[in-house]
């Protein structure tokens, strides 16, 4: 399977609707799998006393709050079916992030997403992840901020969720049978995917931890993906060639544009070269069985070596060290069989540089 390449839009479109359709033609023009969006009532998410977390007071200023902020970036349900239609037209799947139960709703009972995405923030949430789970949609869930424990109780809801018992009541001891249950796993690995994630942004290289990749993959069984906050492209690839199977990158007009999150996304070109390399890295990391491949297989006899005659060797002649070399090219006796060869004598004379042949050895 190849790896699915999210173009995070976000809020990159600052509550602008034709600018949300430029973000999808930017995902479009890279080959990229699907663009995603934030759907979300800013006054459902986030209370009057929320502060701006330090990264966005940086990029957007200290005055006003977290609401004030969001708001502005905020698109109404309508337009995010005009998103959609336009998505469809453009051949890219349309994914979005709900941050609270009526967006939820709204993108999956309305726009019938087969996939939700849920974010860092909502990972302790469990009558958030509980309800979207009912849905029994493919759920990708990412988990900057989180530890093993708290991903394994969230897996708990989700599978409890799914198995969608009405007569058992939710509980962290169900939700705990649910998913060490062998129906539990089973759902889960039908309709969870994880994305490791540092929460912040930009995030610096030091923060990333790729190495958390393979662990929850042998903690957890699942597909495991990566949603990059760092600058540039070299941490993503290198995610895909640890194992990450998809790869969700913020992407931009304009880095310098006004808004929270920018300064964190890659530009156009940026995405382009981005959705080219992971293309390259799949093809080039194969099945993992170490044997030649057919193109260098042409190339073994020119590469390797022979034992040829390092002077004149007269026939009968015992060979040894003083009259055996090792040179190209390798059609003859491989330096392997170095010292058999020497309990031999040479049934014929040879040239200087001649190669010595499996039949050309008598006791």
């Amino acid at each position: 399977m190849s790896v699915y390449v999210i173009a995070e839009a976000g809020v990159n479109h600052n509550g602008d609707l034709n600018r949300a359709k430029q973000l999808i033609d930017i995902a479009v023009e890279a080959k990229a799998d699907a663009v995603k969006f934030q759907t979300f009532i800013s006054e459902n998410e986030i209370s009057t006393f929320a502060e701006k977390a330090d990264y966005q007071k940086q990029n957007t200023g200290t005055d006003g709050n977290q609401l004030e902020m969001v708001k502005k970036l905020e698109l109404k349900f309508d337009e995010f079916k005009i998103l959609q239609n336009y998505c469809d037209s453009k051949d890219i799947e349309f994914l979005s992030t709900p941050f609270d139960f009526e967006s939820a709703d709204f993108l999956l009972d309305e726009l019938k997403l087969k996939t939700i995405k849920i974010p860092s923030g909502e990972i302790t949430n469990a009558p958030f992840l509980l309800h979207i789970s009912k849905f029994k949609r493919k759920m990708i869930i990412s988990t900057g901020m989180a530890t093993l424990a708290d991903i394994q109780i969230a897996l708990g809801v989700i599978a409890f969720g799914l198995i969608n018992k009405e007569n058992i009541l939710p509980s962290i001891s169900n939700f705990e049978k649910a998913y060490m249950s062998e129906e539990g796993q089973h759902l889960l690995r039908e309709y969870v995917t994880l994305l490791h994630c540092t929460t912040e942004y930009p995030a610096p290289v030091n923060s990333v931890n790729l190495k958390a990749i393979p662990t929850m993959n042998a903690t957890f069984n699942l597909p495991i993906g990566y949603s990059d906050h760092t600058e540039g492209l070299a941490i993503s690839l290198a995610a895909v060639a640890m194992g990450a199977k998809i790869i969700e990158k913020h992407i931009t007009y304009d880095k310098k544009a006004e808004g929270p999150d920018h300064l964190a996304s890659i530009e156009p070109l940026e995405l382009k070269e981005l959705v080219k390399n992971i293309r390259q890295i799949e093809e080039s990391l194969g099945n993992g069985v170490k044997i030649p491949s057919a193109i260098e297989l042409k190339n073994r006899s020119v590469a390797r070596k022979s034992l040829v005659a390092k002077r004149e060797i007269s026939k009968n002649e015992k060979f040894d060290v003083e009259n055996l070399a090792i040179k190209r090219p390798g059609t003859g006796i491989s330096p392997l069989y170095y010292w058999d060869v020497q309990q031999f004598s040479a049934p014929k004379s040879f040239e200087y540089d001649e190669e010595i042949a499996l039949n050309d050895c008598n006791k």
